[in-house]
């Protein structure tokens, strides 16, 4: 299986770049906050504890996003593999996907980086206010969810880069070049 994680600040076009890749790859675009949306919305048990949390506004803990993304793999064997979005994003996280992944004698293929300067990010994020009405698209609410990010973040790129599988990828330009730069890196790894 082709299983790859995709990671980025706010703004960074994770969610363009994933659609991409299911659609060349024919892989399964898994963004966490979508399956917890989804297993609440269906009342499963899962469901139902992680929206024991979410009501409560607090986070989802590790161990039930991971039992629902074993769940899901569990139930899609014949996939041709996995993109991650939005998970992970600390280093147990990290740790926590590879455990259950090697359960399932599978593991991470590459982990892509899309890399974009701050500014450029801000701009983003301010502009899709702008058109999407988001009342977080504001400087002050960005900024500091780009700080979250970095924090949490910078430790998972060494993660995985000491296992070799981190791709930082320039995700400025138009979208098909972001993808080229991203398929360039992922293509490899289809014929191995």
């Amino acid at each position: 299986m082709l299983n790859i994680v995709i990671f980025g600040a706010p703004g960074s076009g994770k969610g363009t770049q994933s659609e991409k890749l299911a659609e060349k790859y024919g892989l399964q675009h898994i963004s966490t906050g979508e399956m917890l949306r989804e297993e609440i919305a269906t009342g499963t048990g899962l469901g139902q504890l992680a929206d024991s949390y979410m009501s409560k506004g607090a986070l989802v803990p590790d161990a039930v996003v991971i039992e629902m993304l074993e769940s899901l793999i569990a139930k899609q064997k014949d996939a041709k593999g996995f993109i991650f979005d939005g998970f992970p994003r600390t280093v147990p996280q990290g740790e926590a996907l590879n455990r259950m992944l090697g359960r399932h004698g599978e593991k991470v293929m590459a982990v892509l980086s899309l890399e974009v300067e701050e500014e450029e990010l801000v701009d983003r994020l301010l502009k899709r206010g702008e058109i999407s009405g988001r009342a977080d698209d504001n400087r002050q609410t960005i900024e500091s969810r780009l700080k979250v990010y970095g924090r949490q973040t910078a430790p998972l790129k060494d993660f995985y880069q000491e296992q070799g599988v981190l791709k930082e990828i320039r995700g400025v330009g138009s979208i098909q070049e972001i993808f080229g730069a991203i398929a360039k890196e992922i293509d490899p790894l289809t014929t191995s």
